[in-house]
C-alpha cells in the first residue's frame, strides 16, 4: 500500500533531541569528555559575568559550539547559526530542547573578547589536556615540536611600503583596487599589510609563493600523539625554534621535564641544541647532512631511542592536516595573533577531545 504524505503537523511532539541521537554515535564520547572539562572550569566562568542583569548565553555552549564547527568543518559561524536551527544533533550537544531560539551569529563575537580577556580559550584547551594526563594517556617523557604556516585573513594587495615615499594615488576601485606590484621588492622590513600587520610575508620553501602567513606551532607526546601545547607566532626565520622553546619553558612550569624532544631539519642548529641541552633535554632532531653541531653527534644518533623519536615525531603531521582540513586553520578566519591564537586553542582542544574519546573506547573494549 502506498504511502502518504501528511501535510498537517501534529499539535504537541514528545520528541527529545536524545532519542534521536544513536548510542553509539561518536559525539557522544566527546559530549562526556567536554561536559567533564567544562563542569571544572564553572568558577572561570562565574567571574567572568555579573550576579545582575540580563542572562547571557551560557559559556559552555559556545565552547562547545566551536568544538562542533572545528568537528564539522562548517566554514563560518553564520552558517553555524543557520544548521543549529534544523540539526537535531548539534541541539542535543548543546543541551538545547527543540523549543529554545538559536544563536545570533553576532554572539560570537561579542563574547569573543570576554573570551580572549580571561584566556577562557587556552584553560579549556589545558583542562583537556589534563583530563588525559589523569588518565595516563600522556608521556611525560617524549616529545615533538613542530611548526607549520598558517595563511592569515589579509590578500597581498594590502601590503604597502611602511614609508611610503611619494603619496599614493586613489583607487580606480576601493573594494577590489587594481595593484601592480610585479619588479617591485618586497621584504617584512620595508612593507607591511594595512589589514592585518601583525601577518609576514612568508613562503614554504624555495620557488614557493610569499604569502601573508603566521607560524603555527605543536608540541606533541609521542605516546598516542596528543597535542599538548600551541602557539601561533608571527612567521620569522627563527619563530620555530623559538616558539619550541617557550612551549618548553610552560612545561617546565608545570612541573614537566622532557628527556628527549625530536624535530625536523629546521630545528637542526647550534642554538637551539644548546639551549635543549642545557635543560638536560636530549635532541632527537634529523641531522642536515655535513653540518656538526656540538652536543649533536654519533653519541646521539647511535640509540635506537634517536631512531624511534625520528619514525614518531611525523605523527605530528596528522595533528596538522586535521586543523587544517577539518578544523578550518589553513587559512586564519581572524585579524591578529591573538585571535588566531584563541582559535587555535579552540579548534587544538577539539581534536584532543576526538583523540580522547576515540582512546577511552580503546581502552574499554582493551
Amino acid at each position: 500500500m502506498r504511502g502518504h504524505v501528511n501535510p498537517q503537523s501534529m499539535l504537541f511532539s514528545y520528541v527529545s533531541p536524545d532519542s534521536r541521537v544513536s548510542a553509539a554515535h561518536p559525539l557522544r564520547r566527546i559530549n562526556a569528555v567536554a561536559d567533564q572539562v567544562l563542569r571544572g572550569l564553572s568558577p572561570t566562568f562565574a567571574e567572568m559575568y555579573s550576579t545582575v542583569g540580563r542572562p547571557s548565553i551560557p559559556p559552555e555552549r559556545l565552547l562547545k559550539s566551536e568544538v562542533l564547527i572545528a568537528l564539522y568543518s562548517v566554514r563560518s559561524r553564520r552558517l553555524y547559526c543557520e544548521r543549529l536551527d534544523t540539526d537535531l544533533l548539534f541541539r542535543w550537544f548543546l543541551d538545547m530542547s527543540l523549543d529554545e531560539p538559536g544563536f545570533e551569529h553576532s554572539t560570537f563575537s561579542q563574547h569573543s573578547e570576554r573570551l580572549m580577556a580571561h584566556a577562557v580559550a587556552q584553560r579549556f584547551f589545558d583542562a583537556v589536556v589534563a583530563v588525559a594526563r589523569r588518565e595516563d594517556l600522556l608521556s611525560d617523557e617524549h616529545f615533538t615540536v613542530d611548526g607549520t604556516l598558517i595563511e592569515a585573513w589579509a590578500s597581498l594587495k594590502s601590503v604597502t611600503p611602511k614609508k611610503p615615499s611619494t603619496p599614493a594615488a586613489p583607487p580606480d576601485d576601493p573594494g577590489n583596487p587594481t595593484v601592480d606590484f610585479h619588479g617591485d621588492r618586497r621584504t617584512n622590513v620595508t612593507h607591511q599589510s594595512t589589514t592585518d600587520p601583525e601577518a609576514r610575508l612568508a613562503r614554504k620553501g624555495a620557488g614557493k609563493e610569499a604569502k601573508l602567513c603566521f607560524s603555527g606551532h605543536v608540541l606533541m607526546e609521542n605516546r598516542h600523539g596528543l597535542c599538548v601545547d600551541l602557539q601561533i607566532a608571527p612567521a620569522t626565520g627563527t619563530a620555530e625554534r623559538d616558539a619550541a622553546l617557550a612551549m618548553l619553558r610552560r612545561q617546565a612550569r608545570r612541573g614537566i621535564r622532557p628527556t628527549t624532544v625530536g624535530a625536523d631539519r629546521g630545528y637542526h642548529c647550534r642554538d637551539f641544541v644548546r639551549r635543549l641541552r642545557q635543560r638536560g633535554i636530549r635532541p632527537h632532531l634529523a641531522c642536515i647532512r655535513g653540518r656538526r653541531i656540538a652536543g649533536l653527534d654519533g653519541r646521539t644518533t647511535r640509540h635506537a631511542s634517536d631512531r624511534l623519536s625520528q619514525r614518531l615525531r611525523k605523527k605530528v603531521e596528522e595533528i596538522f592536516g586535521w586543523m587544517k582540513t577539518i578544523g578550518g586553520l589553513r587559512k586564519s578566519r581572524f585579524r591578529g595573533v591573538a585571535r588566531t591564537q584563541q582559535a587555535t586553542y579552540l579548534v587544538g582542544a577539539a581534536y584532543n577531545l576526538l583523540r580522547l574519546s576515540r582512546l577511552r573506547s580503546l581502552t574499554a573494549e582493551g
